[in-house]
């Protein structure tokens, strides 16, 4: 099936060629993917690397590439550079094959001209002559693709420089399609004296990486990026307690884990609204970890944190998707210890009953909605506070920190239960996880609980960086990579997650009962079920034959006692079932209904989307059923029985 699939993306990657150059890469690509589907997305990348599809039909070969799945940045790197794709462009077929195995970006090419790093630091701007870049030893004119990146205008900050400590953390530009497109912008050779020089800089700043740093982790995990890291734990580990081991926490970091001294740490609060009384700074306030373990009431609480792409990898296999290749188990419990948000707020000036107006007198409107079609509503007022910005100090080259926001009225309600979080099951949160103050946000998407929490901002609009802006959103089935101008469709910023589960024993596609189990006849179903925005886990629904018929699994106690719309924790489940010599196979589904009778979809194909967000369909593991042939003791007990 897996080939048949990538036979088919060649075909639709075919339709979208000018006429006689689908004839050519079906006789060629084809047969090439039935055969060797390990590369059949190489193969038909060497086939639309044609120098002649190049300059006639690019927006047809973006679309022909895009149907192969190779991802948002090949596709916008392919839009980008038709025209004067010189070295990828001007490859045969086969070669073409050989060449994207074994290219490395930033060779020294003895055939280019050579330039002085001052020379290209004077190409910063298209006005300047192009924009150009600096990788190893290479030197690119990157112009023509500034409209395309897929991190948008963020391209110019490495104008004039070394593109290398951004791929150093942004790990996915190293991949060897995009080399191979990048060598294609190829336009000489760096001095090797400048060559050394950033080297020597780079080791000077980053020393054996800028990863080096990182934290120790758990063997067990299963990493999905090193790179920023990225892991989660056995799905059989995972419910084996409510409250989440620290050490087997789902890890999601966007950037290097930054070492921050928790006695020089301060918490920056700005923006709309907050009252210093420091004239030189007056909308900014600023706190010691210490001022406030010590001026605030403690709080705890026991959440869940879920990544918005976990299950991804489920719905990569109805058709590609970009991002981590999550499975069940990106997402954990925990007891988080701290302040709350609002308590904080409250003390700086800002407080629900007064948020809708950041000063008394900013706005005479204070309704929800206009009264008539051309009237105002709180959200038309620039000075009223509609959101809370959270920036972590985990960093990149440029300084650009990791950053989310959350609405103003979900920080400053105390029901909400939003944390300023010191402590991690009675420790002090370990660097992976956000040390040593981090955002957390009940019943919200992981992204908007914050790591390494360094600054908040009030403010009318939405945070503007790019994990709030480009990513963390969903789409509709209808649009993927093709789709001309496709982030004009993204819907809003995801916040609270919907009703979730799966079962986390038995494993999928494994055998039961396990090889050494003493229990054969009794099949003991695990797994996990939550809901965003607090909703409570009312009752959880498990089949054995693929959803034909239902079993209702029993509920954790614990799970159950949660207040009603505070349910920020899971709720783990089991069901035990008879399982008689005869079965040989059972398909396991399980699916949940939250207290607002919202219930799982029965499928992924509706609710696909190309960022592989918000995946939560029914959960379906099948399950090979092996049952032991009997000892010589049954045997014996058997016919003594009989007699």
């Amino acid at each position: 099936m897996w080939r048949i699939k990538n036979v088919r993306l060649a075909a639709a990657a075919c339709r979208a060629l000018p006429d006689g150059h689908a004839t050519k890469v079906a006789r060629t690509s084809l047969p090439t993917m039935a055969c060797r589907h390990l590369h059949s997305q190489k193969a038909a990348v060497a086939s639309c690397l044609d120098k002649h599809d190049w300059r006639t039909s690019s927006r047809r070969v973006t679309v022909a590439m895009a149907a192969l799945g190779l991802g948002a940045a090949l596709v916008s790197l392919s839009a980008a550079h038709m025209e004067g794709m010189h070295a990828a462009a001007d490859l045969p077929l086969k070669e073409g094959m050989d060449e994207l195995e074994t290219i490395v970006p930033g060779a020294f090419k003895p055939e280019l001209p050579t330039y002085k790093l001052a020379e290209v630091a004077s190409h910063a701007s298209i006005r300047d002559g192009g924009v150009w870049v600096v990788y190893k030893n290479g030197v690119y004119d990157v112009s023509k693709f500034i409209g395309k990146h897929p991190g948008g205008t963020k391209i110019l900050l490495a104008a004039g420089k070394s593109i290398e400590p951004f791929w150093q953390i942004y790990a996915a530009h190293n991949h060897t399609d995009v080399h191979a497109i990048l060598e294609g912008l190829r336009v000489g050779n760096l001095d090797q004296d400048d060559v050394k020089a950033l080297e020597e800089e780079q080791l000077k700043k980053f020393g054996d990486g800028p990863y080096a740093n990182d934290p120790e982790r758990n063997p067990l995990f299963k990493i999905n990026a090193s790179q920023p890291f990225n892991a989660e734990p056995p799905a059989e580990l995972l419910t084996e307690s409510f409250i989440t081991p620290n050490d087997l926490f789902f890890v999601r970091n966007h950037l290097p884990v930054p070492d921050i001294d928790p006695s020089t740490f301060k918490l920056d609060i700005s923006g709309l609204g907050i009252r210093s009384g420091n004239p030189d700074q007056p909308n900014t306030v600023s706190f010691t970890l210490d001022e406030l373990k010590n001026n605030f009431k403690q709080h705890t609480i026991v959440t869940t944190i879920q990544c918005a792409g976990n299950r991804r990898a489920e719905m990569s296999a109805i058709k590609p998707v970009k991002g981590l290749s999550w499975d069940t188990t990106a997402v954990s419990t925990a007891t988080w210890t701290g302040v709350l948000l609002s308590d904080v707020l409250a003390y700086v000036g800002v407080s629900e009953a007064q948020h809708c107006r950041a000063f008394p007198t900013a706005c005479p409107t204070c309704s929800n909605l206009p009264l008539d079609p051309n009237g105002r509503s709180t959200a038309d007022c620039p000075t009223t506070i509609e959101h809370c910005h959270l920036e972590g100090l985990d960093k990149d080259p440029t300084g650009q920190c990791y950053g989310a926001s959350i609405p103003i009225s979900t920080a400053l309600d105390p029901r909400k239960d939003v944390l300023l979080a010191y402590s991690m099951n009675g420790e002090p949160i370990p660097r992976d996880h956000g040390f040593p103050l981090r955002a957390i946000v009940p019943g919200t998407v992981g992204a908007r609980n914050v790591k390494f929490l360094g600054r908040v901002v009030l403010a009318h609009e939405e945070y503007q960086g790019f994990w709030q802006q480009k990513d963390y959103r969903g789409f509709s089935p209808m649009v993927d990579y093709s789709t001309p101008d496709f982030g004009a469709f993204a819907g809003p910023s995801i916040q609270e997650l919907p009703v979730q589960s799966a079962i986390t024993e038995p494993k999928p596609s494994g055998v039961w009962p396990p090889e050494g189990s003493e229990e054969v006849d009794v099949m003991t179903i695990k797994g996990y079920a939550w809901s965003g925005g607090g909703r409570n886990i009312i009752r959880v629904d498990v089949s054995l034959d693929g959803g034909q018929t239902w079993r209702e699994a029993t509920l954790d106690p614990m799970g159950m006692r949660q207040k009603y719309n505070r349910a920020w924790a899971w709720t783990p489940w089991t069901l035990d079932v008879d399982i008689d010599d005869a079965t040989t196979h059972v398909n396991l589904v399980c699916k949940a209904v939250d207290s607002s009778y919202n219930v799982q979809p029965d499928s992924i194909g509706p609710i696909w989307n190309m960022r592989g967000v918000l995946n939560n369909a029914w959960h379906r593991v099948d399950v090979t059923i092996q049952k032991p042939p009997p000892s010589d003791a049954d045997s014996n007990d058997t016919e003594k029985s009989d007699k």
